[in-house]
C-alpha cells in the first residue's frame, strides 16, 4: 500500500524513548471511540460525535488507512498522529494551495495530555515521514484558541503563514520547512 505516494504503509512500529506508533488493530477501537466522543479533545475540533453515532460507525479497525498511527503506551492506545493529504478546503488563499502536500494531525485522550506525548509522538512519525518524502514540507492547521497546539507546533518546528476565519473561529496555519 502507498502512502502519500510512497510503498511503505503500513511501516514497521516507531519506537520512541516511551512510546510505539503503529498501525490501527481491532483493539484501539474502545480508544477511538473515547477520542472522538470526548468533549475536551473535539473543543477545538468540531466538538464531540454521538458516542452511539460512534458505535454505529466506527469501523472494527479503525483508523486503518496510510498516514494514521496509533500511539501506543504501555500497551494501550493514548492518541493518533495522521499524515494524510493537505487539501485546503476554503479558496483564495496561495499560502493553504501551495505550502506542501501533507497535513498533520494529532488527537491525544485528556489523561495523555501534559507528559509530552504528543510531542514526541508528532516528532518520530515527522521523521519518519521526511525519511521517506525527503524535502516535503508538513502543514498544521488548529485555532488560534487551541494555545497548546499551537506551542506544540512551534516546538515541531511549524511556522505561521497565514491566520484565517473559518468555522466560526480565527484558524492558524502553519509550515513546517523540508529543511528541518
Amino acid at each position: 500500500m502507498t502512502v502519500l505516494g510512497t510503498d511503505v504503509w503500513p511501516p514497521a512500529p516507531i519506537r520512541t524513548e516511551r512510546l510505539v506508533l503503529r498501525e490501527s488493530e481491532a483493539r484501539d477501537r474502545a480508544a477511538v471511540i473515547e477520542i472522538c466522543a470526548s468533549p475536551e479533545v473535539n473543543a477545538y475540533v468540531g466538538g464531540p460525535r454521538p458516542r452511539a453515532e460512534l458505535e454505529r460507525t466506527v469501523s472494527e479497525v479503525p483508523g486503518r488507512q496510510p498516514g494514521w498511527f496509533v500511539v501506543e503506551l504501555d500497551g494501550a492506545m493514548i492518541g493518533t498522529v495522521q499524515l494524510k493529504p493537505h487539501a485546503p478546503e476554503a479558496p483564495g488563499s496561495e499560502h493553504r494551495r501551495e505550502a506542501g502536500g501533507t497535513d498533520l494531525g494529532y488527537l491525544f485522550l485528556p489523561e495523555a495530555w501534559g507528559h509530552g506525548y504528543a510531542a514526541e509522538a508528532c516528532a518520530a512519525a515527522l521523521d519518519w515521514f521526511s525519511g521517506v518524502r525527503p524535502g516535503e514540507p508538513v502543514v498544521l492547521y488548529t485555532q488560534t484558541a487551541n494555545a497548546r497546539s499551537m506551542r506544540l507546533a512551534a516546538k515541531l518546528g511549524f511556522t505561521e503563514l497565514e491566520r484565517f476565519e473559518a468555522w466560526d473561529a480565527e484558524q492558524w496555519f502553519a509550515v513546517r520547512s523540508p529543511a528541518r
